[in-house]
């Protein structure tokens, strides 16, 4: 079995949150191959290959990111900590831009979407609309989820990682059965 997880990350947190979705589908499966890659890297001959594709990014404005949000998530981010790191590649294209150029799956393919978002009420989440693209371009989709982040810049909410390598774990028992 092939599964690709290809995320968007501004400050690292849904990058983390993806690793670790990795980890529990390795963990419950060990010879499941594992891609685990940002959205620059997701590419058609990648994709492809999966029998389960897995699409996470951060949440903006109550939804996915664009542009528009990215530039100011971090300019407004720059302008509290100077130093701030960012996920390379932050500035280029992002999830809504990576779904104009995939293509319909060979077949039955699985997906599952996953959001990184802020633990306030009405934070709205990236995850729905991923999962909306991802049944759109013809793919079954197991399940979506959020993960908590304490603040913009992070860290993962304590239990956020255990959470996201428990949800790959379940995924790939999903896709077995």
């Amino acid at each position: 079995m092939r599964t690709v997880i290809v995320y968007e990350s501004l400050f690292g947190n849904t990058h983390k949150i993806a690793e670790a979705i990795a980890e529990g589908i390795r963990t419950q499966q060990p010879d499941t191959e594992v891609a685990c890659v940002p959205v620059a890297e997701g590419t058609a001959s990648l994709i492809r290959k999966a029998d389960l594709l897995i699409v996470g990014g951060p949440t903006h404005m109550r939804g996915m990111s664009s542009g528009m949000t990215r530039k100011m998530g971090v300019g407004g981010e720059q302008k509290k900590t100077p130093d701030l790191h960012v996920e390379p590649g932050f500035n280029g294209p992002g999830l809504r831009d990576w779904f104009h150029g995939l293509d319909k799956p060979p077949g039955s393919a699985s997906g599952a979407a996953f959001d990184t978002r802020a633990g306030v009420r009405m934070a709205g989440g990236a995850a729905p609309g991923i999962a909306r693209r991802l049944r759109r371009h013809g793919y079954r989709v197991l399940a979506t989820e959020g993960y908590i982040i304490d603040d913009t810049q992070g860290p993962p909410r304590a239990g956020e990682l255990d959470r996201a390598r428990d949800w790959g774990a379940s995924l790939s028992r999903q896709l077995v059965a």
